[in-house]
């Protein structure tokens, strides 16, 4: 059984109510399951447990509003449901290694210098920008807008003009140490004005660049406006692969930004996402006369 669609219903849920109460009680009800199973379920899908991430989201939160806000540190605390300042301080430091009011002073000078320097495609480190079209999109690190740390990464259409067109921001790899082995890509999206279609995409190559394994999302597409969530692929990688290429795409106009990426491998209980093409081709031609019907 796939609990994606389950775990993103419920990361939707959280997302929305990260200022209000929320226990493993109530969410585990929310998704229908008891607390135990659910605590289980999240943390083997997401990596952390659901306490865990309701906390690190609430402080990702607290650090953009104490740059771009003038709000009392207090009352950020309170808004995000920590008891006392001094609780909400320890937290804050767990991730960011600074109290609040440091991060604020220091961190927002940094990002007053940074606010007026772009930064160029080439400059972004281990990735590249491709498509049909990459001239038309841009890709940066957004400082304001991220779901954990300090920044995520964004590939946004600036000149775009119909869905025909698409980029993707991407990396490769060499194949070598997954040779044999089932992986799993998995991260968090957040998406705005997409028309077209946005998700993660990998794909498995041989030396001769023929595609082994591949998945885009297309069937499970992300559109139109969303908040941050967890998405995965999972591809078995063949003995005779060489290359792993590995991304975000954006079809048409909008913006999708990308955090949290992580690599990993995964038993054969954990199913692929494989778009298998073999599927649709037929054994030897036929209904050339257009006579026949479904």
């Amino acid at each position: 059984m796939s609990y994606s669609p389950i775990i993103q219903k419920t990361i939707e849920y959280i997302e929305t109510n990260l200022h209000e109460e929320l226990s493993l009680e109530n969410i585990a009800q929310f998704a229908g399951f008891s607390k135990y199973h659910f605590h289980r379920i999240f943390q083997k899908e997401v990596g952390v447990t659901v306490s865990e991430y309701v906390r690190y989201r609430r402080i990702a939160n607290s650090a953009n509003m104490l740059l771009y806000t003038d709000k009392k540190i207090i009352d950020i605390a309170f808004y995000y449901r920590f008891e006392t300042q001094e609780s909400f301080t320890r937290s804050f430091k767990k991730y960011y290694q600074l109290p609040p009011g440091q991060y604020r002073k220091i961190m927002g000078k940094l990002t007053l210098q940074r606010e007026d320097v772009m930064l160029k495609n080439e400059q972004l480190k281990g990735w590249k920008l491709s498509g049909s079209h990459p001239f038309n999109y841009k890709m940066g690190i957004d400082r304001e807008i991220f779901h954990k740390g300090k920044a995520s990464g964004f590939l946004k259409a600036v000149t775009v003009q119909s869905q025909a067109e698409f980029a993707t921001m991407m990396q490769q790899f060499k194949a070598e140490k997954y040779l044999g082995k089932r992986i799993k890509l998995s991260g968090f999206i957040k998406s705005k004005g997409v028309d077209g279609f946005c998700g993660f995409w990998m794909r498995v190559d041989d030396a001769l660049g023929d595609v082994l394994q591949f998945d885009n999302m297309s069937d499970r597409p992300i559109v139109g406006d969303t908040e941050w969530n967890h998405y995965y692929i999972v591809l078995d990688v063949p003995k005779n692969s060489a290359v792993i290429s590995f991304g975000v795409l954006l079809l048409g106009k909008g913006q999708v930004w990308i955090d949290e990426l992580k690599f990993e491998e995964v038993d054969e209980r954990t199913p692929t996402t494989n778009i298998d093409f073999t599927v649709d081709l037929l054994d030897e031609p036929t209904n050339l006369s257009f006579e026949e019907w479904e």
